[in-house]
Parts: structure tokens; C-alpha cells; sequence
């Protein structure tokens, strides 16, 4: 009786019957998908080193949304071989959990940028901002020399950290309260930066655009980029990403 009922020719040419049966199977395997995250924290497997952007790296990543690098220049690198050997370790997904909206993409016009922290010297960097020609010849990508030539106004930051703790970000409360002067500290010579570096391991200090005077904006999107890809450890990662 089973057999006859599950007949496929009759299943196909009964379009009541196919559609009661998809649908069955669309919902089974719907709730197989979704029920598993009602029971558990996060998708996510944490990995150490991976910190919330301090303030500075922030107004940089705020920056580099505002003039679309993301359309040209993606920060995912795919476990595959050719990535890896032109770009680095692949990209963890630990790697953007701070990320509100992350920044994976799929558009390669210009490279990826997943691990260039640290490639590239800060003035390599400034440079390549403001003629990119004079650094890759090559190169399609417009001039950002105004970037160099605006002082970094990024209103409050608190407000900016708030924002992100509302959607998951784990700033304490005293990172909150101290994110304007941390903002500045970070591109200051001879600031205080006891405190900054207490809250974010691996913080970078120093005056990224070559202009000690003055924070630009240049001065934060050089901070976010020099920092991309240098947070994790990848030998002390490997064993956590060994199939089990």
C-alpha cells in the first residue's frame, strides 16, 4: 500500500500530493536547521586574540564603509590553496564576530585585504591613499588624498561603542567612558596609553600618517588597516581547527 501511495509517477502527475509531500520535507528539514540555535550561545568558535576595535580602528572601519572599499576590496580569505599562498592563513569566522556589518564581499577589483596589517609600512600605506599609481602602477583605485587633509571628527565615541554593545560587542563600561581620549591617545606621541592598552591586546601606537600635529582621518583608516589580520595566532589556532 506504502509503495503504491509513494509511486513517483503518480506523486508527479498529482500536484496536491507533491505539493503536501514538499512541503513536509521543507519543514523537517527547516527545523533540523533552525532548532539547534535555539539551544545553543553562538555559531562562532571564539579563538584567542580576536578584541573589539579600539575607538581609532573603529573611526578607521566607519571610514573605510563611508567611501565603499568594500566594493572593490573583499576581507575573506577561502580555504583554498591559490588564497592562501597569494593572501595568507583563510579567513576564521571568529575573525569577524565584532564585525557590525562584516566585510567578507566578493569583489576582488583590488586585493583582498584580510590579512594586510602589517604587509605594508604606515607611509607605503599613506601614499598608496593619496596616488596610488606612485606605489602599484597598475592600479584602478581613486585618490583618497583628501583623507590626509581632514581632521578625524567622528562626533562621540562612547555613542559609537554603545551602539555596537547593543548588537553584541563586549565593550566594558570603562572602555565606553574612555573611548574619546582612547581615540586619541592610540595616534599620539607620548600620550598615556596604559589604560588603552590594558583594554585591547595587541594595540598599535603610534602616529600613523605622518603628521604628529594633527588626527586626520588618514591617521584612523591607516589604523584599521595595519591592524587587520595581525589579532590571531594562527600556529596556536591550528589545533582548534583539526577535524575531530
Amino acid at each position: 500500500m506504502a509503495s503504491k501511495f509513494l509511486d513517483h509517477g503518480k506523486i508527479e502527475r498529482n500536484v496536491t500530493v507533491l505539493a503536501v509531500l514538499s512541503f513536509i520535507a521543507v519543514a523537517i528539514g527547516g527545523i533540523v536547521e533552525i532548532a539547534p540555535l535555539f539551544w545553543i550561545d553562538s555559531t562562532v568558535e571564539k579563538v584567542e586574540g580576536v578584541r573589539p576595535y579600539t575607538p581609532l580602528e573603529l573611526a578607521g572601519r566607519n571610514i573605510y564603509i563611508r567611501e565603499g572599499c568594500y566594493s572593490c576590496h573583499s576581507q575573506m580569505i577561502r580555504p583554498f590553496r591559490d588564497e592562501v599562498e597569494r593572501y595568507g592563513h583563510y579567513s576564521l569566522a571568529a575573525e569577524s564576530m565584532y564585525d557590525h556589518p562584516f566585510q567578507w564581499g566578493s569583489k576582488r577589483t583590488g586585493p583582498d585585504l584580510a590579512r594586510v596589517g602589517g604587509r605594508y609600512s604606515d607611509e607605503w600605506h599613506v601614499q598608496h591613499m593619496k596616488d596610488p599609481r606612485a606605489v602599484v602602477p597598475e592600479s584602478v583605485m581613486p585618490a583618497y588624498a583628501f583623507l590626509a587633509d581632514r581632521d578625524l571628527d567622528q562626533g562621540d565615541m562612547r555613542e559609537h561603542l554603545i551602539a555596537q554593545k547593543r548588537v553584541g560587542v563586549p565593550y566594558s563600561k570603562e572602555a565606553i567612558e574612555a573611548a574619546n581620549e582612547d581615540l586619541r591617545a592610540q595616534a599620539t606621541p607620548d600620550a598615556d596609553t596604559e589604560g588603552l592598552a590594558s583594554r585591547y591586546p595587541k594595540v598599535q601606537f603610534r602616529d600613523f600618517d605622518g603628521n604628529p600635529s594633527r588626527l586626520t582621518e588618514m591617521d584612523a583608516l591607516v589604523a584599521y588597516l595595519q591592524m587587520l589580520g595581525t589579532l590571531v595566532d594562527f600556529e596556536a589556532a591550528a589545533p582548534q581547527e583539526e577535524p575531530r
